[in-house]
């Protein structure tokens, strides 16, 4: 555990505290240690004061969150306000404790955030495991080769990298895309699939990239295309070699640069 607090008493008391129920602690004197200790070493519980001196206890929520999201973080404060407890909740902070607090209280928060942090830990390696041993959903068999799929498209989830798959016709390509969505950090955002063969040429430009109203005949309003659609999840682009070659230039900067540009817009 963590403890972050520019006073030396009430970091002394909780570390004391700490220890007497059986926790490894260390002590941080204030926000500037706290931060770098949170880039060295991976702790559990972070409980840190919110009013310091240069870095506050927001700047050290954010760099736990930031360095492992998975470790639980408790902000104390003397000086509680609804905006900062709102806003400490946002960053992902467990709870949000006033002073004076009792020592048998906070014994409790402490237990019952480990707790559920032991409990997530626990429901993450189970499914972790089930992928392991079973595969994916939609996918068949337990041979060599299946298995060296299953650990590329780990692999290929983690990276965020634009993914080329290919195959012959019926060998489940969008399965697989559709696996390393749901294997990467993208699988809560949209998942959006393409059969390119399908669009009409004359609009595969708007139906990729958007338009601005009054960009063509018929524009009266403008769209989205297919790109922001998926924005922050994946796109999954089937038959793609059906795109024009006019086309395929602006498709290239938009997966090698991220950028799109809707048609008729010059922004």
């Amino acid at each position: 555990m963590l403890v972050v607090d520019d006073e030396q008493s009430m970091r002394e008391l909780l570390g004391i505290m700490l220890r007497q129920v059986g926790y490894a602690v260390t002590l941080a004197d204030g926000g500037e240690p706290a931060v770098q200790a949170l880039k060295t070493d991976d702790f559990d519980l972070v409980i840190t004061d919110l009013r310091m001196r240069k870095v506050d206890g927001l700047a050290v929520l954010r760099a736990a969150k930031e360095h492992s999201p998975r470790t639980v973080v408790l902000v104390v404060t003397a000086f509680a306000s609804t905006e900062t407890a709102v806003e400490a909740m946002k960053l992902g902070a467990y709870d949000y404790v006033t002073k004076p607090f009792k020592l048998d209280e906070l014994r409790l928060t402490i237990a019952n955030a480990l707790e559920r942090k032991r409990l997530q830990d626990e429901n993450r390696e189970l499914k972790r495991q089930l992928r392991r041993e079973h595969g994916f959903e939609g996918f068949i068999g337990k041979s060599p080769r299946i298995l060296e799929v299953f650990e590329t498209i780990r692999k290929t989830a983690d990276s965020g990298s634009t993914v080329m798959i290919t195959g012959e016709s019926g060998t489940g390509k969008e399965l697989v895309a559709r696996a390393v969505h749901l294997e990467s950090a993208r699988r809560a955002r949209p998942f959006v699939s393409v059969n390119c063969g399908a669009i009409p040429e004359t609009l595969m430009e708007s139906e990729l990239f958007g338009h601005v109203k009054g960009a063509f005949t018929g524009a009266v309003a403008s769209t989205e295309g297919l790109f922001a659609a998926a924005d922050g999840g994946t796109l999954f682009l089937d038959e793609i070699t059906e795109i024009p070659h006019s086309i395929q230039v602006k498709l290239l900067r938009a997966t090698q640069e991220r950028e799109i540009r809707r048609v008729g817009d010059t922004r």
